[in-house]
This record gives C-alpha cells, structure tokens and sequence, in this order.
C-alpha cells in the first residue's frame, strides 16, 4: 500500500493516544525528595533510562493498535481493540498517580498486577487479528513486569506507606 492511499486517522488516532498517556504519566512522575528518599534495590535501571524505554514501548503500542486496526475492519474485533486499549491506557496513567503523587507504592503494586493484566488482555486481543500487532507489546509486557518488580522491592524496602 502507497502512503497517498494510506488511511491516516488511525495512524493519527494512535500517535496522539500514545503521546497524551506519555505526556500524563510523566506529569504525574515527580521525582523529587520524597522518591529520592526511598531505598531503591541496586538493580534498579537509572532513573535517565526511563523515558527511552517508555518512548520505544509507546511506540511500539502505537504501531501495534494501527496494525491491528488495519488488520480487521470487523466492528466487533474494532471495539474489542478500543476497549482493550482504552483500559490499559488508564491503568497506565493511574500507576503514576499512584505511586508518585498520592506517594502509595503500596496500592500501586496491586494496580501494576491490572495494569499488567491489561497489557495480556491487549495481546490476545490484538492476536485474534494480527500476529505482529501482538508481538509488538510483548515488550511492554516485560517491561510492566519489570516495573512490578521493581514496584515490589521498593514496598519491601520502605513500607508501611500511608499515616504515620
């Protein structure tokens, strides 16, 4: 298919999807003092590292929700992809809010589980449609896994979160 035939509103869509939860959860992400002040494990990847990566997996999700829009005109399968894509897209805001602005690593290690949920949810049902779609978040997948650990090691090193 020639670009001059391309239909570029999902491409649009996409993009503009992928960059506004990018942009929430990075204004929702205060690294200041109170994170500073957490005891982090020694593996935890720089803090510099975080904003490539998220850009890659935003990329690739974005490529993916196109490819798999494009791979099935079928209403159904369509409502199936916004709805999946939808859910993963406030679950991924909400961690950030969590855990950075209300300061919870705690209740943010049970929202990153759903969120990765989600983003199993999302590979089956980009799957049903289109096999690259699927494997285009697969890592998302492990980096969510990732996090998760993350997440997990810093409640087992600081907690109990909340009134003191």
């Amino acid at each position: 298919m020639q670009p001059e035939t391309w239909d570029w509103m999902p491409i649009a869509v996409a993009a503009g999807v992928a960059i506004v939860v990018a942009v929430a959860g990075g204004v929702l992400t205060t690294i200041g003092p109170w994170y500073h002040g957490l005891r982090r494990p020694a593996w935890k990847p720089p803090d510099w590292a975080f904003g490539p990566i998220w850009t890659t997996i935003f990329t690739l999700a974005a490529i993916s929700a196109v490819v798999a829009w494009n791979a099935d005109a079928s209403q159904e399968r369509r409502s199936a992809l916004l709805l999946a894509y939808a859910v993963n897209a406030v679950l991924n805001i909400a961690w950030s809010a969590i855990f950075f602005r209300m300061r919870r690593p705690d209740w943010a290690l049970a929202e990153v589980v759903l969120l990765w949920l989600s983003i199993l949810a999302l590979i089956v049902v980009t799957l049903r449609v289109s096999t690259l779609g699927a494997v285009l978040l697969l890592p998302y997948l492990a980096w969510v896994g990732i996090a998760a650990v993350l997440n997990r090691a810093i409640v087992r090193l600081n907690g109990p979160f909340g009134a003191a």
